[in-house]
């Protein structure tokens, strides 16, 4: 064992290998071949910055792939919290960019103001030259997920998840006067709603 290993030390913070970003030469003929594997197509839509995103998914996989063009083709680590997950890595060494969001010109510094899932970035390389992306998403996009399952893969995921449940269910509480005491229901109807993508409750 080497002093590197003995030095390393847990990640407390999930980052969940959501994307492997694989290259094609012709992004609508690959898109044709996994569509005839019956593989799950997440996503085709064009981002603000001009380039087009494809994203499909094996059956019963909880990873997926982008079909990608160019010279670097990042993979995606999804993150529930951003800024913690680039604080982590930076405590590790890892030389991260600062968080950005894309317009239409490219890379925007910071958080995307809106704060949408899918929204905030950032990025880091291994000594091999091969780049990750981190994407912070906190509630899926209709289509991304199986609508009837909501995972946890740790007690950070779901502990994530209940913060966000709380939050919400304070504004809620907000807006309808007073305490409520089915809260229990409520967090587990946001907490399930969130994970699958469907509209959260009011």
């Amino acid at each position: 064992m080497t002093n590197e290993s003995r030095s390393s030390k847990p990640g407390t913070v999930d980052m969940k290998l959501e994307v492997a970003v694989i290259p094609v030469s012709d992004v609508d003929r690959a898109k044709r071949f996994y569509e005839k594997l019956g593989w799950r197509l997440d996503a085709d839509f064009v981002r603000p910055d001009g380039s087009r995103a494809v994203q499909f998914t094996p059956p019963g996989s909880p990873t997926s792939i982008h079909l990608g063009t160019g010279p670097t083709l990042p993979h995606f680590l999804v993150v529930n919290d951003i800024e913690a997950a680039r604080a982590e890595l930076i405590s590790n060494g890892v030389d991260v960019s600062e968080v950005f969001h894309r317009g239409p010109q490219g890379r925007v510094p910071g958080p995307d103001p809106d704060r949408p899932s899918y929204g905030s970035l950032a990025t880091f390389n291994d000594q091999d030259g091969n780049v990750w992306l981190l994407q912070q998403v906190t509630q899926r996009l209709p289509g991304r997920v199986s609508a009837d399952q909501a995972t946890f893969t740790s007690p950070a995921d779901l502990a994530a998840a209940l913060r966000r449940a709380a939050a919400a269910h304070g504004e809620h509480e907000k807006r309808t006067g007073g305490h409520d005491a089915n809260w229990p229901d409520w967090y587990a109807e946001y907490i399930v709603r969130e994970q699958t993508g469907q509209k959260l409750p009011d």
